[in-house]
């Protein structure tokens, strides 16, 4: 089992940056990818970004292509997400996910663990 803590949400100016920390813990060998979820008020978990284990293959979403980048430190055992340009439509609770096998990469419900998740507001 992994367990995953989220930090690094806050308040920014829409056009400022942010970068989130996810720190795992527990059976970290047997991740297959690591992900990032958002969900707003009112709305559904989406896909923001993901990045495979194995050789950091990189993949995100349409609406922060070119904005955001994820990324991963092997020693500190923690993925972060760098969120640059912020918008406004940004505004959600982020939240941290693993998957132990290969399964649907934007998909919510192909990952094993999560975060508790971070706050992040954008004010226009």
């Amino acid at each position: 089992q992994v367990q995953l803590v989220e930090s690094g949400g806050g308040l920014v100016q829409a056009g400022g940056s942010l970068r989130l920390s996810c720190a795992a813990s527990g059976r970290i060998f047997s991740t297959y990818r690591m992900a990032w979820f958002r969900q707003a008020p009112g709305k559904q978990r989406e896909f923001v970004a993901a990045i495979r284990w194995s050789d950091m293959l990189t993949h995100y979403s349409d609406s922060v292509n070119g904005r955001f980048t994820i990324s991963r430190d092997n020693a500190k055992n923690t993925i972060y997400l760098q969120m640059n340009s912020l918008k406004h439509e940004d505004t959600a609770v982020y939240y941290c996910a693993s998957e132990l096998t290969s399964g649907r990469t934007s998909y919510a419900a192909d990952y094993d663990a999560w975060g508790q998740g971070t706050q992040v507001t954008v004010s226009s």
